[in-house]
C-alpha cells in the first residue's frame, strides 16, 4: 500500500513504522500516474516481474495507490477483480482510522505542527464524488496549516460547501476555525437554513472572541434537482467559474465575516450552474500570494492554471493548481495559508441518491 501524503506530492511505501521506504513522486512514477488518471496501470519489470498500481479511492477521496507484483503482466479480468479489491481496502482504512494511527502516520513525510493537525482531522476528506458533482480541495503548507479550510456535507437532495478562512496563526487560528466550522456543523444539523448557520456560528465566535477574531467564509448549498446554488458570503475567500474554456470571477454581496460583531444578520443570494461547469473556490493565500521577488501570483496566473487543468478530475485539478501555486514560491515557504476547492457539476441528474464509491 501507499498512501498519499498531506501535501499530494509523494506516495509512501508503507514498511515498518513510523519509517517508510523510499517515496514515490506522484509528478514523476508510474504508481503517480495512475494516482493522478484514477486508473490501474501496469509497469513491465526489468525481467519478467510486472507491477500494477491500482487506485485506492473512497467515494472521490483518494488514499493512495495499492501495489501488486505479478510474475507476468495480469490480465484485465484480474486488473479489474483487483480495482474492486482496492475500493474495499480503501474503505476497510477509512473504518480502520477510528481505532490506530497506523494509517495517518504513514501519510506524513514529516511531522506536522499542532495546528496542522487540528486542521487536518477536522476536514471530511479530500474529495467527494456522486453522479451529479466531483469536488476536492487542497490546503497548504500542509504540514504547517494554520486557519484555512474546507468542509462539505452531501445529502440526497442538496450539497452544502464552506471555505474558511481564519485569521491569525498557529493554535489560536486552529481553534478559531475549529470553533467556526463546528458552530456551522450545529446548526447544520439541527435543520436550520444555510442564512441561520451563519448566523449562529457568528454568535458563536462574537461569544467566545468579543470581536477580537473573524472568520472569512464562503458557504454554498447546491440543490441537485435544480441547479440552482444557494449563498452566503461572509468576507469569503474567491470563487471562480470556469465555463466553456472561459474563467470568470464570480461577485457576490460581500458581508461581514463571522464573528466581527454582536447579532449579525446574514442575507442569502443564488446563482445557477449548468452542466459542466467548474467552480474554484481560493483563499487570498492564493490569489494574493507573493513571489521571492514580491510579484502577486494574481488573478492572471491563477486564471492560467485554472484552463490549463481543465481536462484534469476536480481532485486533481485542485492538487495542480496547489503545485502552480508551490512552483511560483520557488522552494520558498509560503506566507499565508491557501486552500483551494475545486468543483465539477455534471451533466444531468440520476434516481440513484446513493452516494458512488
Amino acid at each position: 500500500m501507499l498512501f498519499a501524503d498531506y501535501q499530494l506530492s509523494v506516495l509512501q511505501p508503507v514498511t515498518r513504522l513510523p519509517h517508510t521506504a523510499e517515496p514515490m513522486a506522484i509528478r514523476t512514477t508510474t504508481a503517480g500516474r495512475a494516482f493522478i488518471a484514477q486508473q490501474p496501470i501496469v509497469e513491465p519489470g526489468r525481467q519478467a516481474d510486472a507491477v500494477a498500481y491500482l487506485p485506492v479511492t473512497v467515494r472521490g477521496d483518494r488514499l493512495g495507490v495499492l501495489a501488486v507484483t505479478f510474475s507476468r503482466s495480469p490480465a484485465d479480468t484480474v486488473l479489474a477483480e483487483l480495482a474492486e479489491l482496492a475500493t474495499a481496502l480503501g474503505h476497510e482504512v477509512i473504518v480502520a482510522e477510528r481505532d490506530t494511527d497506523l494509517y495517518l502516520q504513514a501519510r506524513r513525510r514529516e511531522r506536522l505542527s499542532l495546528a496542522a493537525e487540528m486542521q487536518w482531522q477536522l476536514l471530511p476528506g479530500r474529495g467527494c464524488a456522486r453522479p451529479e458533482y466531483s469536488l476536492g480541495g487542497q490546503l497548504e503548507p500542509a504540514y504547517t496549516i494554520n486557519g484555512d479550510n474546507f468542509d462539505w456535507c452531501a445529502s440526497e437532495d442538496d450539497l452544502i460547501v464552506t471555505v474558511s478562512n481564519g485569521m491569525g496563526g498557529g493554535i489560536q487560528a486552529a481553534l478559531l476555525t475549529n470553533l467556526a466550522i463546528n458552530a456551522l456543523r450545529n446548526a447544520r444539523r439541527a435543520g436550520l437554513p444555510l442564512t441561520d448557520q451563519a448566523c449562529l456560528a457568528d454568535q458563536a465566535i462574537y461569544a467566545q472572541y468579543g470581536g477580537a477574531q473573524h472568520v472569512a467564509t464562503l458557504m454554498l448549498r447546491f440543490e441537485l434537482s435544480s441547479d440552482r446554488v444557494e449563498v452566503v458570503d461572509a468576507g469569503s475567500p474567491r470563487m471562480l467559474r470556469l465555463r466553456d474554456g472561459s474563467v470568470d470571477l464570480i461577485k457576490f454581496d460581500a458581508q461581514l465575516p463571522l464573528g466581527m460583531f454582536d447579532g449579525t444578520e446574514y442575507e442569502s443570494e443564488s446563482f445557477d450552474v449548468v452542466p459542466g461547469d467548474r467552480l474554484i473556490i481560493v483563499s487570498d493565500g492564493v490569489h494574493a500570494a507573493k513571489s521571492p521577488h514580491g510579484s502577486e501570483y494574481g488573478s492572471t496566473n491563477l486564471d492560467h492554471i485554472i484552463r490549463d487543468s481543465q481536462h484534469l478530475a476536480a481532485p486533481e485539478a485542485a492538487r495542480a493548481i496547489i503545485t502552480e501555486l508551490l512552483d511560483y514560491h520557488e522552494g520558498t515557504h509560503l506566507l499565508d495559508d491557501a486552500v483551494v476547492v475545486c468543483l465539477d457539476w455534471k451533466p444531468g441528474t440520476t434516481n440513484d441518491k446513493s452516494v458512488s464509491g
